[in-house]
């Protein structure tokens, strides 16, 4: 029963995978960002398809997933150490690919919504001895506090925007300490003329005047309560909220974003763009392919 079970896995993991490299190579984008002495066995788009495949049927280890290639006509095609390390290097790839998918649902939206959620690397008791993501000065962790669940935690902090009908367009990692408002600040470079809808993190008279006089940006917050001619924020803008609260929860939940196995920064930055990149490409077959509602995520593409 167990093997009837794993080549059923199998199975449905080649193709899932079929399904999401012959869409990627209809988006018609340039792979050849660095030139490769031997042509390998395995191009640089198949091995985003695998990336990307391993991430929405939640298979987080590549020794697993290696596992899984067992008997397939992938088998043997590539060593899972060259893969982990083609992988990190396709990086710029994998965020144009993202941009590009999310360009399609986003080009004429004007309402988006801002957020950030956790990243722990280790427990807090390790973080003192911990060499997690240390290999470069700038790209140190650090503990930050998440007053949503009320805990301090070691790690990163990753910052979103999506739209309304929760498409990520811009998304970034800082250490855990800094401060949500200064990822408002550098929005400007890439959104104007929209409306972002934030939390009490992200209040500031000052940030919301310069990114309406600079960008055309009106940042709508709700209200502390002691504020002068405090006003209660629209019930619309308070449901829009929660869509990017539970892409969230599905980046947790299926796409186990919160499970780090990678030791580098560059290993861990990449491990968090697999996992977006991933639920905006099942976001676009849904849409654009299989015609059924946008995150419903949790099906089978077969």
């Amino acid at each position: 029963m167990f093997n009837n079970q794993l080549n059923k896995y199998m199975n449905n993991f080649i193709q899932n995978y079929e399904i999401i490299l012959k869409n990627l190579r209809n988006l018609n984008i340039d792979t050849e960002i660095f030139n490769q002495i031997r042509t390998p066995k395995l191009s640089n788009l198949e091995i985003i398809s695998m990336n990307i495949t391993a991430e929405y049927m939640s298979i987080d280890s590549e020794c697993q997933l290696f596992r899984l290639l067992k008997g397939t006509y992938l088998q043997g095609l590539i060593e899972r150490s060259v893969y982990n390390r083609r992988k990190r290097k396709l990086f710029g790839l994998l965020e144009n690919i993202r941009m590009t998918l999310s360009n399609t649902f986003n080009e004429f939206e004007d309402y988006f919504v801002v957020d950030s959620m956790p990243l722990e690397v280790c427990k807090n008791s390790r973080a003192s001895r911990s060499t997690i993501c240390k290999e470069k000065d700038f790209s140190f962790p650090d503990k930050g506090y998440c007053a949503s669940q009320g805990w301090y935690y070691y790690g990163y902090k990753l910052h979103g925007i999506c739209s309304i009908n929760g498409i990520f367009q811009s998304i970034d990692i800082t250490p855990a300490s800094v401060h949500d408002i200064h990822f408002i600040k550098d929005i400007q470079e890439q959104l104007s003329d929209c409306v972002i809808i934030g939390d009490k993190g992200y209040l500031s008279a000052d940030i919301q005047l310069n990114l309406f006089e600079t960008s055309n940006i009106r940042l709508e917050t709700p209200m502390r309560a002691n504020q002068k001619s405090f006003k209660p924020q629209p019930y619309i803008f308070r449901k829009a909220r929660k869509r990017i609260e539970t892409l969230f929860s599905q980046l947790c939940d299926q796409f186990l974003i919160r499970r780090n196995y990678a030791k580098t920064f560059e290993g861990f930055k990449t491990r968090i763009l697999s996992k977006i990149t991933s639920i905006t490409m099942i976001q676009f077959l849904n849409k654009f392919v299989f015609f059924r509602p946008l995150n419903n995520l949790k099906v089978n593409l077969s």
